[in-house]
């Protein structure tokens, strides 16, 4: 695992030196998850302004048993960024699962979460990987199909080729006869989804500022991070909010033996988060190797989750 992680930061640090070299500043939303990050998006999910993980947790809940009939029962379940996994005993429960294998970019953080698990569904086998997922993580062998579980509409996080890219390199991962259950939030009043992305107690904005102490602490940079204020604004054009991290002066510092330099209001782009309609949602399942089976939303149509069916290979696009 020691050797994994190492790698990961040396991806982090030439992802860092590449983005801020642009015109556009960027650093992609990956790197938000080091040990602080993911304790912090955790807090996140409990306030109230992020309607998406109790909206989703909820529909979990009440829809598991038909959820469990459209993902598959007796199935392992491969969750792709799995954080602390605060809803996959819901699914796991639901559709008995005799193997979980959680993926997550922060080796330690995923250990902690699985050491949890354990008390939760105390007969289930749990195989951890630390990686990244959006690379093709090796998984173990199994005897039948799998479970691909994907929540949180993290897919939103990626621009419209590159999330088609994943949902194809999840369909490859899984394999035939495969099940994906996906949430994907939806698009709605503007001022909801910017409450969600900055939110009144500050977490969010510790969250994306944590991307700059994290270049501190492990790239040997000097960024004077109170030179930055974090800012979420929604683009109804792109169907997207966005996330930056914004010079309130001018500022030069280091990372990773470079010099970068920001003007007052420039900023630097950290993440995307695309919502998607129903309709675009099964959209982009046939585009990537995956037939709709089902689908749940909240009365208000806030969040949806959706089962989808690996395509054979002769009818993939």
């Amino acid at each position: 695992m020691a050797e994994l992680l190492a790698e990961v930061l040396d991806d982090f640090g030439q992802a860092a030196v590449t983005g801020l070299s642009q015109k556009q500043k960027t650093i992609p939303a990956r790197f938000f998850y080091d040990d602080r990050g993911s304790a912090l998006f955790e807090e996140i999910t409990q306030l109230p302004e992020y309607y998406v993980t109790r909206t989703e947790a909820a529909l979990l809940k009440r829809h598991a048993s038909e959820i469990a009939r459209s993902a598959g029962h007796g199935r392992p379940v491969v969750e792709f960024g799995a954080g602390s996994a605060t809803k996959t005993p819901i699914l796991l429960k639901a559709t008995e699962a005799p193997v979980y294998v959680p993926i997550d970019i922060s080796g330690d953080f995923l250990l902690e979460s699985m050491e949890a698990l354990k008390q939760t569904v105390p007969d289930l086998e749990i195989v951890p990987l630390a990686g990244d997922f959006t690379e093709e993580v090796a998984l173990p062998e199994f005897d039948g199909p799998v479970t691909g579980f994907f929540p949180g509409s993290t897919i939103g996080n990626f621009d419209h080729a590159r999330a088609l890219d994943l949902l194809r390199q999840f369909r490859g991962q899984l394999g035939d006869g495969a099940r994906l259950v996906i949430g994907m939030d939806t698009r709605k009043n503007p001022r909801m989804l910017e409450a969600a992305y900055d939110d009144s107690a500050g977490v969010t904005a510790a969250f994306n500022l944590n991307l700059l102490e994290r270049m501190n602490r492990e790239l040997d940079a000097d960024i004077p991070v109170d030179a930055f204020e974090h800012r979420a604004v929604w683009h109804d054009a792109l169907g997207r909010i966005e996330m930056h991290l914004a010079a309130t002066r001018p500022v030069t510092f280091r990372v990773a033996g470079r010099t970068f330099s920001m003007e007052a209001g420039e900023t630097i782009h950290t993440e995307n988060s695309h919502k998607y309609t129903p309709e675009e949602a099964r959209l982009m399942a046939r585009a990537s190797g995956w037939e709709p089976l089902s689908y749940w939303s909240d009365e208000d149509g806030i969040f949806g989750v959706h089962v989808w069916a690996a395509m054979p290979d002769t009818l993939q696009p």
